[in-house]
């Protein structure tokens, strides 16, 4: 959205744009899915049924597209989506999408890097779900969003609540925020509102490398 021009958006808005309240349900896991959304302003929690309860998949924040299923035909919804915040969003059909995209390739690279970034995400739940201790899945976490971040003064600076974390670690919030908060003391991380800031990336990758010995010993 950001490489479109302010009249573009404004056009765009008038026509596709949607409002949501704090937690409404903006589509459920199993409905049909015609439209895919694009957030514009506020928090989005996608969230999947297993078994008897919910699971947080993730939390999307401006710039993200979701409901990207509906782009295929006689689709059906894999999740559900709820506003976690007031939220603002374009609901595009799959004509109006691939206008978009035909129209600008600057959008197309960054729906196609978007796409990118979450089969890696895709890759990083999936190795967390083979660790079996939770400290190790918080640092896996850490350490791939690490990676991906510049660095600052500060160090790696990670602008992530507890929820997000959860979502992205496999767990539930409470067992993250103890994990976290060990790693506090330990000195490899500091806690500034809803940033987690990594000093030093090495003495994490460290004790990653130890939690595994650790495990390995216990099997």
């Amino acid at each position: 959205m950001s490489d479109l021009g302010s009249d573009e958006k404004v056009r765009l808005f008038e026509r596709f744009g949607r409002r949501f309240s704090q937690n409404d349900t903006i589509f459920k896991e199993g409905d049909e899915g015609d439209t895919c959304f694009l957030v514009h302003e506020g928090r989005v929690r996608l969230v999947k049924r297993i078994r008897s309860a919910d699971r947080s998949l993730t939390v999307l924040r401006p710039g993200d597209l979701f409901g990207e299923d509906a782009l295929l035909a006689k689709s059906h919804r894999t999740a559900s989506a709820l506003a976690l915040t007031d939220v603002m969003v374009l609901a595009l059909d799959r004509a109006t999408f691939g206008m978009m995209l035909a129209g600008s390739p600057q959008v197309a690279t960054g729906f196609v890097e978007q796409l990118v970034r979450r089969l890696r995400d895709a890759e990083e739940q999936l190795e967390n779900a083979m660790l079996t201790d939770h400290p190790s899945r918080v640092v896996n976490t850490l350490l791939r969003l690490a990676s991906v971040t510049d660095t600052s003064s500060e160090g790696y600076s990670l602008a992530l609540s507890p929820l997000e974390l959860s979502s992205r670690v496999g767990l539930d919030v409470e067992t993250v925020k103890r994990a976290v908060i060990q790693l506090r003391d330990g000195g490899y991380l500091k806690i500034v509102e809803e940033r987690i800031i990594v000093p030093d990336i090495e003495p994490l990758r460290r004790i990653y490398q130890l939690l595994g010995v650790k495990e390995e010993v216990r099997g």
